[in-house]
C-alpha cells in the first residue's frame, strides 16, 4: 500500500511537470515571432530567426540592382526614339524648306529699283500709249507658273468651242508634277464655261488641264496652239509645254506678258472670269465655294480689268494685271516676288507712286 502511494505520488508530480512544460511552450513560440524573451530559449529562437530577416534585407538591394540595370535599357530606348524623331523632323524640315526660285539663283533680287519692289522682275506700262513707266529686268526669261492660264483661256476663247459642253475630270487631269490638291475630284462633270471660269478665277489646275485635254486634237494640239498664238503676238521669249503652269518649262519675260495681258483684256470672257471675287459651283450633290486668288479684286480702291496670279517654287510669286490708276489704263507685271503677299504689296506701291505723280503734275 505504501509502495502504491509512492508510485501514484511520483506519477502526479511527473504529470505536473509535463503540463507545466506544455504551458510554458506556448509563450515561447509566440515570443519567437513577435519579440525576443529574457529566457535562454526565446533568445536563441530570435537569434535563429534574425538571419532570415537579414536575408530578406539583402534581397532588397538585389531588386535595386535590377532596377538600375533596367534603367539604361529604357534610357537607350528613349535615346533611340529621340534620334528617330529628330531624323523625321530633319526630313520634314528639308521637305518644307523653300526652294530658291530661278530669279534668286540668278541674283536678280540684287537689282534695285526706285520703289524697292519685292519682285525681281517688274514692268509697268501705259496700256494706251505703250509708255514704259517702270522697268526692272523686263527682258529676263523666267518660269511664269499659273500666268500660263491666261494663254490657256485665250486659246479656248478664240477656238469658239461650245461653252456649254460638259467635260468630266479624269485621272489624266490629276497633277503628277507638283502633286497639288484640287476640289474637283475625278469624275466631276462641269461645262467648259465653268472650267474656264475656275481656271482663271481660282487658278484650278485640273480645270485648266481638262480644257487642254478636250481641245480638238488633244493636249499636243492645244499646247501647239498656245505656242503658235505666242509667236503670232510677237512673244518671242515665251514657251509653253502644258496649260496649267505647273511646269517650270512654261517661261516668258515681263515684256512678253505685258503683250499677253493687253490682248487677253480685249476678250470679255477673260476679263469677266479673271476678276470675279468668288463663285459657287454645283459639283454633284455639293455646292462648292471658289474664291479669286487675287484679293485686290475685292478692294474698292482698285479698278481691275483683268488679272492672273501664279506660283511655283521655281517662279516665285507672280502677278499680272490691267488696272485703271489715276485715270490711266496700266498694265502691271510682277514676277519672282518673295513672300505670299509681296506681289500685292508691289502693286500697291506702284499705284501709290502713280497717284502721287498725278497729284504733282
Amino acid at each position: 500500500m505504501g509502495n502504491a502511494k509512492v508510485f501514484w505520488g511520483r506519477l502526479v508530480r511527473a504529470a505536473s511537470v509535463v503540463v507545466l512544460g506544455a504551458a510554458l511552450a506556448v509563450p515561447v513560440a509566440h515570443a519567437g515571432k513577435a519579440n525576443t524573451g529574457k529566457s535562454g530559449k526565446p533568445a536563441a529562437t530570435a537569434a535563429k530567426k534574425a538571419p532570415a530577416k537579414k536575408t530578406v534585407a539583402k534581397a532588397a538591394p538585389a531588386r535595386k540592382v535590377g532596377a538600375r540595370k533596367a534603367a539604361p535599357v529604357r534610357s537607350s530606348k528613349t535615346a533611340a526614339a529621340r534620334k528617330k524623331t529628330a531624323a523625321k523632323a530633319a526630313v520634314a524640315a528639308a521637305a518644307v524648306a523653300p526652294r530658291l526660285s530661278f530669279g534668286q539663283l540668278a541674283g536678280l533680287h540684287q537689282v534695285h529699283d526706285p520703289l524697292a519692289l519685292e519682285s525681281s522682275v517688274a514692268l509697268v506700262m501705259d496700256q494706251d500709249t505703250k509708255e514704259v513707266l517702270l522697268s526692272k529686268n523686263e527682258q529676263v526669261v523666267l518660269p511664269i507658273a499659273s500666268i500660263s492660264k491666261l494663254m490657256t483661256g485665250l486659246v479656248v476663247a478664240n477656238a469658239q468651242l461650245p461653252m456649254d459642253e460638259l467635260i468630266t475630270i479624269t485621272q489624266a487631269d490629276v497633277d503628277t508634277v507638283k502633286r497639288s490638291s484640287s476640289r474637283l475630284q475625278v469624275g466631276t462633270t462641269l461645262s467648259r464655261r465653268e472650267l474656264l471660269h475656275l481656271a482663271l478665277m481660282s487658278s484650278e489646275n485640273r480645270a485648266a488641264h481638262a480644257l487642254g485635254r478636250t481641245y480638238p486634237g488633244g493636249m499636243d494640239a492645244f499646247v501647239e496652239q498656245m505656242n503658235f498664238k505666242a509667236k503670232l503676238l510677237g512673244m518671242t521669249a515665251t514657251r509653253f509645254v502644258e496649260p496649267t503652269g505647273l511646269s517650270s518649262s512654261n517661261q516668258s519675260s515681263a515684256r512678253d506678258l505685258a503683250t499677253l495681258v493687253n490682248v487677253a483684256h480685249a476678250e470679255p470672257l477673260l476679263r469677266s472670269f479673271s476678276t470675279w471675287p468668288s463663285a459657287e459651283v454645283e459639283v454633284g450633290k455639293r455646292t462648292l465655294q471658289f474664291n479669286n486668288t487675287n484679293r485686290l479684286v475685292k478692294s474698292d480702291d482698285w479698278e481691275i480689268g483683268l488679272q492672273k496670279t501664279g506660283y511655283i517654287s521655281e517662279a516665285g510669286r507672280c502677278l499680272v494685271m490691267q488696272a485703271e490708276v489715276a485715270g490711266r489704263n496700266l498694265i502691271m507685271v510682277f514676277l519672282d516676288s518673295v513672300g505670299k503677299y509681296s506681289r500685292l504689296g508691289d502693286a500697291q506701291r506702284v499705284r501709290q507712286w502713280i497717284e502721287a505723280g498725278a497729284d504733282h503734275s
